[in-house]
């Protein structure tokens, strides 16, 4: 059911030729491994590589610093994951760290860790949520205080997508704790070769399995100062905050494809289905239900398409982008539980692709910022007009 009909400017020819690369790469190094990570609970670090001679890694970065040039070309690379049905892997996550480093970084912390990024031969993570502190960002509390030519780093981080993983973590901490939110800042830890840093155990979820999620420890943990990103204290708050937009679109775009992937399966799912002398498709409850689905399908992609083309124009407020978060993963769960309902009882087993993916599409109104968060961001536009 691949339908483009909502044909916004960005998706170019270039584009769609990425996303024809994107595709085949899926099918050939995702699908046919899922099961065997969501057994392990975490993806092969071959994947990553894999991902970095495709060209999908840093995709969206400029040329200038090894990228393709064109934040397009991820937006179609994540609609082709959902459209495999990946909702695990934690490329955006990957993402999302290379264009804080862009963004943000020194000419010599971009040369230092955003070929290897690119090339798949480091994998990415932030750790911002703390087991007292999620959404409300200023409320973290794990500190890093200077010490000579280094930051020792004390505190823990939970729910940490390639926290086992990865071997550089964007880590939020406060240099300043009296300062609220400009007492935040950005330490970019490379695991590998960082005193004190202690990963915890891989947590187990209702979903998202091949995901390993993850619990992190700093003890003492000695940072060089030349790993703060950009080179000043106190601007983490303002930088995570500049890259929000971005973030909660590449989750509404993952969900398009997701939803794609649930819509599919369920169509072919009632053909087949023999039912009450017919298909289950030939019932009008049937077919009234796919009907929602598909409208709901279709008012997400016109949504997310047409932030791409504001995000491309520089003007993806932060109300429109939690708009689509809100619209397209709250979608997504009315989309994959009224396709489970048309499964049956073989919709509730964890072997059937719509099984799965109900337990994995529930984590998106939770990360990225929660659902109530984007309401409040909504409304807060609203009052300000």
């Amino acid at each position: 059911m691949r339908d483009d009909a909502c044909q916004a400017r960005w998706l170019t020819e270039e584009v769609l030729m990425v996303g024809e690369t994107a595709r085949r790469f899926f099918e050939q190094e995702f699908v046919p491994n899922v099961d065997r990570w969501r057994e392990q609970g975490m993806i092969d670090r071959s994947l990553w590589e894999a991902a970095g001679r495709a060209g999908l890694l840093g995709c969206s970065l400029p040329e200038e610093v090894g990228g393709a040039g064109n934040r397009a070309f991820m937006a179609i690379t994540l609609i082709e994951e959902g459209r495999a049905g990946d909702a695990a892997w934690g490329i955006s996550v990957h993402d999302y760290v290379c264009h804080y480093i862009n963004a943000f970084g020194t000419a010599e912390q971009k040369a230092r860790w955003l070929p290897k990024l690119i090339s798949g031969e480091m994998i990415a993570a932030i750790a911002l949520t703390e087991p007292d502190a999620g959404s409300d960002l200023k409320a973290i509390r794990t500190s890093a205080v200077k010490q000579g030519a280094n930051y020792v780093v004390n505190g823990q981080k939970t729910f940490i997508t390639n926290g086992q993983s990865a071997n550089l973590i964007c880590v939020a901490v406060k240099t300043d704790p009296a300062a609220g939110a400009k007492g935040v800042s950005l330490l970019m830890v490379e695991t590998e070769t960082t005193p004190g840093f202690r990963r915890g155990r891989k947590l187990h979820k209702i979903g998202l399995h091949a995901a390993d999620t993850s619990e992190l420890f700093f003890d003492n943990m000695e940072v060089p100062e030349d790993c703060l990103l950009g080179g000043v204290e106190g601007k983490g708050f303002s930088q995570l905050m500049l890259q929000l937009g971005w973030e909660r679109l590449s989750i509404a775009l993952r969900c398009v494809g997701l939803a794609e992937y649930a819509l599919d399966h369920t169509v072919r799912h009632v053909r087949e289905r023999k039912a009450f002398g017919g298909t289950l498709f030939d019932l009008q409850n049937t077919q009234f239900t796919l009907a929602e689905a598909k409208t709901d399908l279709e008012a997400m992609r016109f949504l997310c398409y047409g932030c791409v083309d504001a995000l491309l124009d520089g003007k993806l407020d932060p109300a429109l982008a939690a708009s689509a978060k809100l619209f397209a993963t709250d979608g997504l769960n009315r989309i994959v539980d009224k396709c489970l309902q048309l499964h049956g009882g073989y919709g509730f087993m964890d072997e059937y692709p719509i099984g799965r993916l109900y337990g994995d599409a529930r984590a998106a109104k939770i990360y990225g910022g929660s659902n109530e968060v984007m309401k409040m961001l909504v409304a807060r536009a609203l009052a300000a007009d």
